[in-house]
């Protein structure tokens, strides 16, 4: 894994596995990241070289409220 790949971590609003399909559909067209979801809890940590912005802005693109919780 290259040096500047860093793992955000992101609270998005999702209630259903159709949310986390849609997560994971906006963030594979990204290309270049790791991602895990955790839906009981409503977490997405992403591993990427991408800004936290880029990330936000993506993961707003499934219409649910996003939130940045910081790295890990």
């Amino acid at each position: 894994v290259p040096s500047n790949m860093t793992k955000h971590e992101f609270e998005v609003a999702m209630t259903c596995e159709g949310c986390s399909g849609a997560v994971t559909r906006v963030l594979n067209k990204l290309g270049d990241v790791k991602f895990e979801i955790d839906l009981p809890k409503k977490l997405v940590w992403i591993e990427s070289d991408k800004d936290v912005d880029v990330l936000m802005e993506t993961l707003k693109k499934c219409g649910k409220e996003v939130k940045y919780n910081g790295t890990k």
